[in-house]
């Protein structure tokens, strides 16, 4: 699905937005229904740390608000999301530029409906790789997204 003006402009902020901007890494996409982003992380200046790699904090930065916003966009003011637990593992270095793509599908967006329809709260995990470009895995996310209907919408 191509970008819409107001998936672009929020790609633009994303790129624009100093703490965003200062782990190094680029959103490079952002489906017109915000239902998939991609980013980048090259290896630079900004994101080698003193070993000559890609910096953790660069990788963990550039990977963490995806999920929540992404959410945020999909369902709505008349829910509440934050994130709420993350962990990372690094797998091997990076030494190259590294990208990831973000996915949350119909079957996701219907069962998080479902899950808060009464009322309660629901914690939704979600998965991310950082891949280089012959796609091996360089670090591992895990997001834990805590979802609510808000009180009053």
């Amino acid at each position: 699905m191509p970008e819409s003006s107001s998936s672009r402009l929020m790609r633009w902020k994303f790129n624009l937005f100093p703490a965003y901007r200062g782990t190094g890494a680029r959103v490079t996409y952002i489906a017109a229904d915000f239902r998939e982003v991609r980013i980048r992380l090259p290896l630079s200046w900004r994101t080698r740390n003193a070993v000559g790699t890609i910096f953790g904090g660069s990788m963990y930065g550039a990977v963490d608000p995806m999920f929540m916003i992404m959410l945020m966009r999909i369902l709505g003011r008349a829910y509440v999301v934050w994130d709420k637990v993350a962990t990372i593992r690094f797998r091997k270095p990076g030494r190259t530029t590294l990208h990831a793509t973000f996915l949350i599908d119909e079957a996701e967006i219907e069962a998080i409906r479902a899950a808060t329809a009464s009322g309660h709260s629901a914690d939704r995990t979600y998965h991310v790789d950082l891949v280089d470009e012959a796609g091996v895995v360089h670090a591992s996310v895990e997001k834990v997204i805590y979802v609510k209907r808000a009180a009053n919408p």
